[in-house]
């Protein structure tokens, strides 16, 4: 008999969209999540609470999703892994591919998939994207360029396409 041990851990740290919760396996970020997220982790499957500045991997994790909320960073390094249906990774494949600034559709990703019929099925694998911000969900409109479902809110999903992609007013052009 096989008995394996579980190296699972979280980690609670406040980000400048409030509590985050953090989730890792090893040497593996495999969640963030926001308050009252849409799918949050089953309590029983992300280990004990851990302190975040005593862990280098969260440790790591938070300095670069604060350095991102900032504006001072456009990309992660942090190690990450998911553990989705063989669907589910190829959209979040793709998700990793959306350049930081820009947006896609429902339906692109889905174009990308094998056909826009399938823009639905797209969109609840986005929606159960398990790290938010890292893996960027927020980059996915609606196809008139509206802002739909976001498992974190649609206020947060506003904020960060206002970081990546700020107004001229607001990024200090005048046009």
């Amino acid at each position: 008999m096989t008995t394996t041990t579980s190296t699972a851990r979280h980690a609670r740290v406040d980000s400048a969209l409030g509590e985050l919760t953090l989730v890792a396996d090893g040497d593996a970020l495999t969640g963030v999540y926001f308050e009252r997220h849409w799918y949050p982790p089953e309590e029983n499957a992300i280990g004990p609470l851990v302190d975040a500045a005593a862990d280098p991997l969260f440790a790591e994790a938070a300095a670069q999703l604060t350095d991102y909320l900032a504006g001072e960073r456009t990309a992660f390094t942090v190690p990450v892994a998911t553990h989705g249906d063989p669907f589910q990774e190829r959209v979040w494949a793709l998700l990793r591919d959306i350049p930081y600034g820009t947006t896609t559709t429902y339906g692109d990703l889905a174009e990308q998939l094998g056909g826009r019929s399938l823009a639905q099925v797209v969109g609840r694998a986005v929606g159960r994207n398990p790290l938010s911000i890292v893996i960027a969900c927020h980059r996915v409109v609606g196809k008139d360029g509206g802002l739909t479902g976001y498992a974190g809110g649609l206020e947060r999903k506003r904020r960060l396409l206002d970081l990546e992609q700020p107004s001229p007013a607001e990024a200090g052009r005048l046009f």
